[in-house]
């Protein structure tokens, strides 16, 4: 669970960079994704390390989604009756992370379909033109409503996630938890602004 999230976060971290290069154009978004398609190129064929980049990710989305469902049931048989007091210090990301989980699996599903198939996109799907392709699925309501809301769910599953990894992974200690802390909830905000920013600078014209 802890390392298939962090692979996850890595690739979170990448894609967020690559998406806010749609604020400086056409001509930069279109390069950075013509890019990601002869990436290791002379060395790899078109699309090889793209390929591969998609198959470690969906490694770690299955290995995760897997995990969550053990340590589910394993918590359910160790505890078959509910408690009847519930801790009140655990958070909202903690109590919402594996409903989060769910929304997020279905925002996936429905992205790829939008911007790598153009199966659901509206407004004309044009291969190779990545740019326009956003904005035509920011510039409808629906498609803002479902990104928006499921990049809340990113933050807080990241906010979580990231601390809850750290002790996993035996980082976390009592003198480091408000560091640790703090940056689950630094990277949480800052990838959360980073790709909400994307649809809203398409709302109000900044990107067009």
């Amino acid at each position: 669970m802890a390392v298939s999230g962090l692979i996850m976060l890595g690739y979170l971290v990448a894609h967020v960079a690559g998406n806010l290069k749609v604020f400086f154009g056409p001509d930069e978004f279109n390069g950075y994704a013509h890019w990601l398609r002869v990436m290791g190129a002379p060395l790899l064929h078109h699309e090889w390390a793209l390929w591969i980049v998609r198959t470690v990710l969906l490694a770690a989305v299955v290995a995760h989604a897997v995990s969550a469902y053990q340590l589910s049931r394993r918590d359910i048989r160790a505890r078959p009756v509910a408690y009847v007091h519930r801790r009140g210090r655990a958070s909202y990301a903690t109590r919402t992370m594996r409903r989060g989980g769910i929304v997020l699996a279905l925002f996936v599903v429905w992205h790829v379909l939008d911007l790598t198939t153009g199966t659901v996109h509206t407004g004309g799907f044009e291969q190779g033109r990545p740019y326009q392709n956003v904005v035509d699925t920011f510039s409808t309501w629906y498609g803002n409503a479902v990104y928006i809301v499921a990049m809340l769910a990113v933050g807080l599953h990241v906010r979580h996630g990231f601390w809850s990894a750290a002790q996993t992974l035996g980082v976390g200690s009592a003198r480091r938890d408000r560091l640790l802390r703090g940056l689950a909830n630094g990277l949480a905000l800052v990838l959360t602004a980073g790709f909400v920013s994307v649809p809203v600078a398409v709302m109000t014209g900044v990107v067009s």
